[in-house]
Protein backbone atom coordinates (compact mmCIF):
# COMPACT_ATOMS: atom_id res chain seq x y z
CA UNK A 1 0.00 0.00 0.00
CA UNK A 2 1.19 3.54 -0.72
CA UNK A 3 2.24 5.52 2.33
CA UNK A 4 -0.72 7.89 2.24
CA UNK A 5 -1.99 9.89 5.17
CA UNK A 6 -5.47 8.35 5.27
CA UNK A 7 -4.14 4.84 5.94
CA UNK A 8 -4.26 2.10 7.01
CA UNK A 9 -7.60 2.42 8.80
CA UNK A 10 -9.32 4.69 6.29
CA UNK A 11 -12.21 2.24 5.66
CA UNK A 12 -14.18 1.48 8.82
CA UNK A 13 -14.37 -2.19 9.79
CA UNK A 14 -18.11 -2.28 10.46
CA UNK A 15 -18.98 -5.56 8.79
CA UNK A 16 -20.38 -3.73 5.77
CA UNK A 17 -18.79 -4.43 2.36
CA UNK A 18 -17.43 -1.44 0.47
CA UNK A 19 -20.00 -0.15 -2.03
CA UNK A 20 -19.43 1.74 -5.25
CA UNK A 21 -20.27 2.27 -8.90
CA UNK A 22 -19.12 0.63 -12.11
CA UNK A 23 -19.87 2.91 -15.06
CA UNK A 24 -19.64 1.08 -18.40
CA UNK A 25 -19.30 3.92 -20.90
CA UNK A 26 -19.51 1.50 -23.85
CA UNK A 27 -23.29 1.19 -23.35
CA UNK A 28 -24.03 4.75 -22.24
CA UNK A 29 -26.48 6.42 -24.65
CA UNK A 30 -26.13 9.94 -23.25
CA UNK A 31 -29.76 10.24 -22.20
CA UNK A 32 -28.82 12.10 -18.98
CA UNK A 33 -31.44 10.22 -16.98
CA UNK A 34 -28.80 9.85 -14.26
CA UNK A 35 -28.27 13.62 -14.12
CA UNK A 36 -31.99 14.27 -13.80
CA UNK A 37 -32.53 11.56 -11.19
CA UNK A 38 -29.60 12.84 -9.13
CA UNK A 39 -30.86 16.41 -9.17
CA UNK A 40 -34.41 15.38 -8.40
CA UNK A 41 -33.56 13.13 -5.46
CA UNK A 42 -30.99 15.46 -3.88
CA UNK A 43 -32.95 18.63 -4.68
CA UNK A 44 -29.89 20.18 -6.31
CA UNK A 45 -30.47 23.60 -7.87
CA UNK A 46 -30.57 24.37 -11.59
CA UNK A 47 -27.08 25.18 -12.83
CA UNK A 48 -27.61 26.08 -16.48
CA UNK A 49 -30.04 27.73 -18.88
CA UNK A 50 -30.55 24.40 -20.68
CA UNK A 51 -28.67 25.78 -23.69
CA UNK A 52 -26.16 23.56 -25.46
CA UNK A 53 -22.49 24.37 -24.98
CA UNK A 54 -20.61 25.44 -28.08
CA UNK A 55 -18.17 22.56 -27.58
CA UNK A 56 -20.65 19.71 -27.17
CA UNK A 57 -24.24 18.48 -27.09
CA UNK A 58 -24.20 19.20 -23.38
CA UNK A 59 -25.54 21.94 -21.16
CA UNK A 60 -23.84 21.34 -17.80
CA UNK A 61 -20.20 20.97 -18.82
CA UNK A 62 -18.65 19.38 -15.74
CA UNK A 63 -19.18 18.12 -12.23
CA UNK A 64 -19.69 20.75 -9.57
CA UNK A 65 -21.52 21.68 -6.39
CA UNK A 66 -24.88 21.56 -8.21
CA UNK A 67 -24.15 18.73 -10.67
CA UNK A 68 -23.15 15.47 -8.97
CA UNK A 69 -23.54 13.34 -12.13
CA UNK A 70 -22.41 14.70 -15.47
CA UNK A 71 -22.66 13.00 -18.87
CA UNK A 72 -19.89 13.98 -21.27
CA UNK A 73 -20.37 13.97 -25.06
CA UNK A 74 -17.15 13.47 -27.02
CA UNK A 75 -17.02 13.32 -30.82
CA UNK A 76 -14.36 11.16 -32.47
CA UNK A 77 -13.46 10.70 -36.11
CA UNK A 78 -11.63 7.78 -37.74
CA UNK A 79 -8.18 9.11 -36.78
CA UNK A 80 -9.05 9.37 -33.07
CA UNK A 81 -10.71 5.96 -33.07
CA UNK A 82 -7.59 4.32 -34.52
CA UNK A 83 -5.36 6.12 -32.00
CA UNK A 84 -7.58 4.87 -29.17
CA UNK A 85 -7.36 1.29 -30.41
CA UNK A 86 -3.60 1.51 -30.87
CA UNK A 87 -3.09 2.80 -27.34
CA UNK A 88 -5.38 0.05 -26.08
CA UNK A 89 -3.30 -2.60 -27.83
CA UNK A 90 -0.20 -1.19 -26.14
CA UNK A 91 -1.89 -1.55 -22.74
CA UNK A 92 -2.87 -5.14 -23.47
CA UNK A 93 0.72 -5.98 -24.36
CA UNK A 94 1.73 -4.61 -20.95
CA UNK A 95 -0.56 -7.05 -19.18
CA UNK A 96 -3.96 -5.38 -18.96
CA UNK A 97 -6.84 -7.69 -17.93
CA UNK A 98 -6.42 -11.05 -19.60
CA UNK A 99 -9.12 -13.21 -18.06
CA UNK A 100 -11.61 -15.44 -19.80
CA UNK A 101 -14.96 -14.44 -21.26
CA UNK A 102 -17.78 -13.51 -18.87
CA UNK A 103 -20.19 -16.09 -17.60
CA UNK A 104 -23.93 -15.75 -17.14
CA UNK A 105 -24.97 -12.28 -18.37
CA UNK A 106 -27.32 -11.93 -15.42
CA UNK A 107 -24.35 -12.16 -13.06
CA UNK A 108 -22.91 -9.07 -14.73
CA UNK A 109 -26.10 -7.13 -14.19
CA UNK A 110 -27.36 -7.31 -17.76
CA UNK A 111 -30.82 -8.49 -18.78
CA UNK A 112 -30.71 -11.94 -20.35
CA UNK A 113 -30.23 -11.81 -24.09
CA UNK A 114 -29.22 -8.14 -24.23
CA UNK A 115 -26.67 -7.36 -26.95
CA UNK A 116 -24.12 -5.05 -25.35
CA UNK A 117 -21.73 -4.90 -28.31
CA UNK A 118 -21.03 -1.23 -29.08
CA UNK A 119 -21.79 -0.35 -32.72
CA UNK A 120 -18.67 -0.52 -34.87
CA UNK A 121 -18.58 2.88 -36.54
CA UNK A 122 -15.09 3.29 -38.00
CA UNK A 123 -15.69 6.79 -39.43
CA UNK A 124 -17.38 8.53 -36.50
CA UNK A 125 -18.61 7.81 -33.00
CA UNK A 126 -19.78 9.43 -29.79
CA UNK A 127 -18.06 8.64 -26.53
CA UNK A 128 -20.59 9.21 -23.76
CA UNK A 129 -19.59 8.90 -20.14
CA UNK A 130 -21.47 9.59 -16.92
CA UNK A 131 -18.90 11.01 -14.51
CA UNK A 132 -19.30 11.13 -10.73
CA UNK A 133 -17.31 11.55 -7.50
CA UNK A 134 -14.67 8.82 -7.28
CA UNK A 135 -15.07 8.09 -3.51
CA UNK A 136 -11.32 7.45 -3.40
CA UNK A 137 -9.73 4.82 -1.21
CA UNK A 138 -7.40 7.59 -0.02
CA UNK A 139 -9.50 10.75 -0.29
CA UNK A 140 -7.64 14.05 -0.50
CA UNK A 141 -10.75 16.04 0.38
CA UNK A 142 -11.21 14.08 3.60
CA UNK A 143 -7.51 14.34 4.46
CA UNK A 144 -7.45 18.13 4.47
CA UNK A 145 -10.88 18.97 5.93
CA UNK A 146 -10.20 20.97 9.13
CA UNK A 147 -13.67 20.59 10.68
CA UNK A 148 -14.38 16.90 10.14
CA UNK A 149 -17.28 17.75 7.84
CA UNK A 150 -16.12 15.05 5.43
CA UNK A 151 -16.24 11.54 6.80
CA UNK A 152 -15.90 7.93 5.67
CA UNK A 153 -19.17 6.02 5.94
CA UNK A 154 -19.58 2.40 6.97
CA UNK A 155 -19.90 1.58 3.24
CA UNK A 156 -16.49 3.08 2.38
CA UNK A 157 -17.93 6.17 0.68
CA UNK A 158 -17.02 9.81 1.42
CA UNK A 159 -19.82 12.18 2.46
CA UNK A 160 -20.04 15.87 3.42
CA UNK A 161 -21.93 16.80 6.58
CA UNK A 162 -23.63 20.02 5.50
CA UNK A 163 -24.12 21.35 9.02
CA UNK A 164 -20.44 20.86 9.96
CA UNK A 165 -18.83 22.36 6.83
CA UNK A 166 -17.66 25.96 7.33
CA UNK A 167 -17.17 26.66 3.63
CA UNK A 168 -13.39 27.09 3.84
CA UNK A 169 -12.83 25.37 0.48
CA UNK A 170 -9.71 23.45 1.54
CA UNK A 171 -11.26 20.23 0.21
CA UNK A 172 -11.64 21.80 -3.24
CA UNK A 173 -7.86 22.00 -3.57
CA UNK A 174 -7.43 18.55 -2.01
CA UNK A 175 -9.41 16.67 -4.69
CA UNK A 176 -7.21 15.46 -7.59
CA UNK A 177 -10.30 15.05 -9.79
CA UNK A 178 -11.81 18.52 -9.35
CA UNK A 179 -15.09 17.02 -8.14
CA UNK A 180 -15.97 18.84 -4.93
CA UNK A 181 -16.90 22.53 -4.95
CA UNK A 182 -18.62 25.07 -2.72
CA UNK A 183 -22.16 25.86 -3.78
CA UNK A 184 -21.16 29.51 -3.93
CA UNK A 185 -18.41 31.71 -2.49
CA UNK A 186 -18.78 32.94 1.06
CA UNK A 187 -19.65 31.46 4.40
CA UNK A 188 -22.20 28.75 5.04
CA UNK A 189 -25.81 29.89 5.14
CA UNK A 190 -28.61 28.64 7.33
CA UNK A 191 -29.74 25.20 6.24
CA UNK A 192 -33.14 25.54 4.60
CA UNK A 193 -35.94 23.11 5.33
CA UNK A 194 -36.07 20.22 2.87
CA UNK A 195 -39.16 20.52 0.75
CA UNK A 196 -40.69 19.15 -2.40
CA UNK A 197 -43.15 21.00 -4.60
CA UNK A 198 -43.90 19.20 -7.87
CA UNK A 199 -43.05 21.34 -10.87
CA UNK A 200 -41.16 23.97 -8.87
CA UNK A 201 -37.46 24.53 -8.31
CA UNK A 202 -36.52 23.93 -4.68
CA UNK A 203 -34.85 26.78 -2.75
CA UNK A 204 -31.06 26.64 -2.95
CA UNK A 205 -29.74 24.96 0.18
CA UNK A 206 -26.30 24.96 1.75
CA UNK A 207 -25.02 28.14 0.15
CA UNK A 208 -21.25 28.33 0.63
CA UNK A 209 -21.01 24.69 1.70
CA UNK A 210 -18.88 22.08 -0.08
CA UNK A 211 -21.10 19.71 -2.05
CA UNK A 212 -20.59 16.50 -4.03
CA UNK A 213 -22.07 13.06 -4.68
CA UNK A 214 -22.87 11.08 -1.53
CA UNK A 215 -23.51 7.87 -3.48
CA UNK A 216 -27.05 8.45 -2.19
CA UNK A 217 -26.07 7.59 1.37
CA UNK A 218 -29.63 8.25 2.55
CA UNK A 219 -30.86 5.57 0.14
CA UNK A 220 -28.00 3.15 0.89
CA UNK A 221 -28.79 2.99 4.61
CA UNK A 222 -32.31 1.84 3.65
CA UNK A 223 -30.98 -0.80 1.26
CA UNK A 224 -32.01 1.14 -1.86
CA UNK A 225 -30.09 1.67 -5.09
CA UNK A 226 -28.67 5.18 -5.71
CA UNK A 227 -30.96 7.33 -7.83
CA UNK A 228 -28.63 7.53 -10.86
CA UNK A 229 -28.16 3.76 -11.11
CA UNK A 230 -31.87 3.21 -10.54
CA UNK A 231 -32.76 5.50 -13.45
CA UNK A 232 -30.14 4.30 -15.97
CA UNK A 233 -32.07 2.57 -18.80
CA UNK A 234 -29.09 0.65 -20.22
CA UNK A 235 -27.48 -0.50 -16.93
CA UNK A 236 -24.44 1.58 -17.87
CA UNK A 237 -24.28 2.58 -14.19
CA UNK A 238 -24.04 -0.44 -11.92
CA UNK A 239 -24.14 -0.27 -8.12
CA UNK A 240 -23.01 -2.89 -5.64
CA UNK A 241 -20.05 -4.24 -3.71
CA UNK A 242 -16.85 -2.80 -5.14
CA UNK A 243 -14.99 -6.11 -5.24
CA UNK A 244 -17.75 -7.70 -7.32
CA UNK A 245 -18.02 -4.64 -9.56
CA UNK A 246 -14.28 -4.72 -10.33
CA UNK A 247 -14.57 -8.40 -11.26
CA UNK A 248 -17.53 -7.60 -13.54
CA UNK A 249 -15.59 -4.72 -15.07
CA UNK A 250 -12.60 -6.92 -15.90
CA UNK A 251 -14.89 -9.48 -17.52
CA UNK A 252 -16.50 -6.74 -19.59
CA UNK A 253 -13.09 -5.51 -20.79
CA UNK A 254 -12.16 -9.05 -21.82
CA UNK A 255 -15.47 -9.36 -23.68
CA UNK A 256 -14.87 -6.14 -25.63
CA UNK A 257 -11.28 -7.12 -26.42
CA UNK A 258 -12.53 -10.43 -27.84
CA UNK A 259 -14.78 -8.40 -30.15
CA UNK A 260 -11.80 -6.41 -31.45
CA UNK A 261 -12.46 -3.29 -29.40
CA UNK A 262 -8.93 -3.04 -28.05
CA UNK A 263 -9.50 0.52 -26.84
CA UNK A 264 -11.49 -0.72 -23.81
CA UNK A 265 -9.69 -0.15 -20.50
CA UNK A 266 -10.50 0.33 -16.82
CA UNK A 267 -10.04 3.44 -14.72
CA UNK A 268 -9.98 3.41 -10.91
CA UNK A 269 -9.64 -0.36 -10.53
CA UNK A 270 -5.89 -0.25 -9.79
CA UNK A 271 -5.41 -0.26 -6.01
CA UNK A 272 -1.76 0.74 -6.46
CA UNK A 273 -2.48 4.09 -8.12
CA UNK A 274 -2.01 7.48 -6.49
CA UNK A 275 -5.34 7.37 -4.64
CA UNK A 276 -5.33 3.68 -3.76
CA UNK A 277 -8.05 2.92 -6.29
CA UNK A 278 -11.50 4.49 -6.45
CA UNK A 279 -14.95 3.48 -5.34
CA UNK A 280 -16.28 4.60 -8.73
CA UNK A 281 -14.73 2.40 -11.43
CA UNK A 282 -15.07 3.27 -15.13
CA UNK A 283 -14.73 1.35 -18.38
CA UNK A 284 -13.35 3.80 -20.95
CA UNK A 285 -12.98 3.56 -24.72
CA UNK A 286 -10.02 5.91 -24.93
CA UNK A 287 -7.33 7.41 -22.73
CA UNK A 288 -8.56 9.10 -19.53
CA UNK A 289 -7.54 12.57 -20.71
CA UNK A 290 -10.12 12.36 -23.49
CA UNK A 291 -12.81 12.16 -20.81
CA UNK A 292 -11.27 14.94 -18.72
CA UNK A 293 -9.84 12.50 -16.18
CA UNK A 294 -6.25 12.72 -14.86
CA UNK A 295 -4.15 9.85 -16.27
CA UNK A 296 -2.29 9.36 -12.99
CA UNK A 297 -4.38 10.75 -10.11
CA UNK A 298 -2.47 11.37 -6.91
CA UNK A 299 -3.81 12.47 -3.55
CA UNK A 300 -2.04 15.78 -2.73
CA UNK A 301 -1.38 14.75 0.88
CA UNK A 302 0.71 11.75 -0.19
CA UNK A 303 3.88 13.84 -0.02
CA UNK A 304 3.22 15.35 3.42
CA UNK A 305 5.35 12.86 5.44
CA UNK A 306 8.33 13.40 3.13
CA UNK A 307 7.79 17.17 3.17
CA UNK A 308 7.63 17.26 6.97
CA UNK A 309 10.80 15.17 7.20
CA UNK A 310 12.70 17.47 4.86
CA UNK A 311 11.36 20.55 6.62
CA UNK A 312 12.58 19.11 9.92
CA UNK A 313 16.02 18.44 8.51
CA UNK A 314 16.16 21.97 7.07
CA UNK A 315 15.07 23.48 10.39
CA UNK A 316 17.70 21.46 12.28
CA UNK A 317 20.35 22.65 9.84
CA UNK A 318 19.32 26.28 10.31
CA UNK A 319 19.44 25.92 14.10
CA UNK A 320 22.88 24.34 13.89
CA UNK A 321 24.14 27.14 11.63
CA UNK A 322 22.69 29.80 13.95
CA UNK A 323 24.27 28.19 17.00
CA UNK A 324 27.64 27.96 15.23
CA UNK A 325 27.48 31.61 14.23
CA UNK A 326 26.56 32.63 17.78
CA UNK A 327 29.46 30.71 19.27
CA UNK A 328 31.86 32.09 16.69
CA UNK A 329 30.74 35.62 17.52
CA UNK A 330 31.18 34.97 21.23
CA UNK A 331 34.82 34.01 20.73
CA UNK A 332 35.61 37.35 19.19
Amino acid sequence: MNKLTEAPGHIPHTGHPRKGFFTDTSICIGCKACEVACKEWNRNPQDSDYELLESSYDNTGALGADTWRHVAFIEQDREHIEKARDSGRALVSLGMPGIGPPGNPDAAGKPSGMDTTPPDTPDFRWLMSSDVCKHCTNAGCLDVCPTGALFRTEHGTVVVQDDVCNGCGTCVAGCPFGVIERRSDGTAGVKAQRDFTPGEQAPTRNVGVAQKCTLCYDRMVDGQTPACAQACPTTSIKYGEREELVSTAKQRVAELHSQGLTEARLYGANDADGVGGTGSVFLLLDEPEVYGLPPDPRVPTADLPRMFKRAGIAAAGMLAATAAAFLAGGRR
